[in-house]
């Protein structure tokens, strides 16, 4: 199969360092050269790939010393109180919304937070902690089945069933592009099954402390899918110890390769669902959006404002405008929020 040519952004997307707690660390690489005649997949490799990793995605100080970019390391306690600090003097249209100040953990805005609501495709942030607490090989490919493309709900999609990529790229077109059929395909291809998956979900829910969470499927197809903002709040900021979820969930853009043996291999070129990724304009490092009609347009960030982190959870917008600009009203008011 051809190599497909990659940009250097497509290959510093693709060049993870994996953070799993007590799992071992691996690496996201690229599999194969330019010049070998391979095609280009996603995959983690072992101890050579990793170094390899670690030349691009570490940078060196002037002492030498070698620092990671973009590894902020957050409990999932908080040592504030929700309503304890001073709020930004915003107004939103989201039917619910939380923005907590990820260092204190203390609330800076709320609306009609503790009310449990659909989360939509913000399910998929929780999808892939579980894969990626499993320690799978992200090497191993995957294919497509139809039962993949059957779920509680229609969505349009651009993969196909017979579809063959490999568990990183399913990673990341679950957390990029929102493909509800490779989130679907990572929980049937889990330890046990996709009923396994299910109970891991609800399981890592309740470790987190998410009294009003339930997931009744990995994609947010179901309407079952419900958690309250604070509680979306605790789930964002655990995916903030996953570096493979910041990197994934704010890559704008990716050509993959598909292999399908059946309809022929194509590249299939997917976007980011955030606007606001896409169009680079504010400091985000993780991000997710959702829509079903039951849950509104969602989206849940993290961003770092005035050198301090916020995590802001945007619920039940009643168009992509709303939601849109409900998002850039709060990030736009923590640029000019007291600090001290």
């Amino acid at each position: 199969m051809k190599q497909l040519p990659l940009t250097k952004q497509q290959l510093i997307a693709a060049m993870i360092s994996l953070s799993l707690g007590s799992v071992a660390q691996a690496a996201l690489t690229i599999n194969g050269s330019p010049d070998s005649g391979s095609s280009a997949r996603i995959g983690w490799g072992g101890a050579d790939n990793l170094s390899e990793a670690r030349n691009i995605m570490y940078q060196s100080d002037s002492s030498g010393t070698t620092n990671m970019t973009n590894t902020n390391r957050y409990n999932t306690t908080y040592r504030g109180d929700f309503g304890s600090s001073d709020m930004i003097p915003i107004s939103t249209a989201s039917r619910s919304v939380a923005v907590i100040d990820a260092e204190t953990g203390e609330s800076i805005y709320e609306k009609d937070a503790d009310i449990a609501r659909p989360m939509a495709s913000i399910t998929k942030i929780m999808t892939a902690m579980v894969v990626l607490d499993a320690g799978l090989d992200m090497r191993e490919e995957l294919k497509l089945d139809p039962e993949d493309f059957v779920g509680p709900k229609r969505a349009s999609s651009r993969l196909k069933s017979g579809d063959r990529l490999n568990r990183a790229e399913m990673l990341l077109m679950s957390l990029m592009k929102s493909e509800n059929p490779a989130a679907k395909s990572l929980a049937r291809n889990y330890p046990g099954g996709y009923s396994a998956f299910m109970r891991a979900m609800n399981r890592k829910a309740q470790d987190l402390g998410m009294t009003t969470a339930f997931f009744g499927d990995p994609t947010g197809l179901d309407k079952r899918n419900v958690a309250s903002s604070t509680d979306l709040v605790k789930m964002v900021r655990a995916s903030g110890n996953y570096d493979v979820i910041r990197r994934f969930s704010t890559t704008k853009s990716y050509d993959f390769f598909v292999s399908n043996y059946s309809s022929g291999n194509r590249t299939y070129k997917a976007n980011n669902t955030s606007s606001l990724i896409r169009a680079g304009g504010y400091p985000i490092g993780i991000s997710k959006t959702g829509f079903i009609n039951e849950a509104g347009r969602c989206v849940v960030m993290e961003t770092r404002v005035n050198n301090r982190p916020a995590i802001i959870v945007i619920l039940g917008a009643n168009s992509s405008a709303t939601r849109w600009g409900d998002a850039k009203n709060i990030l736009n008011s923590l640029a000019t929020r007291r600090t001290v």
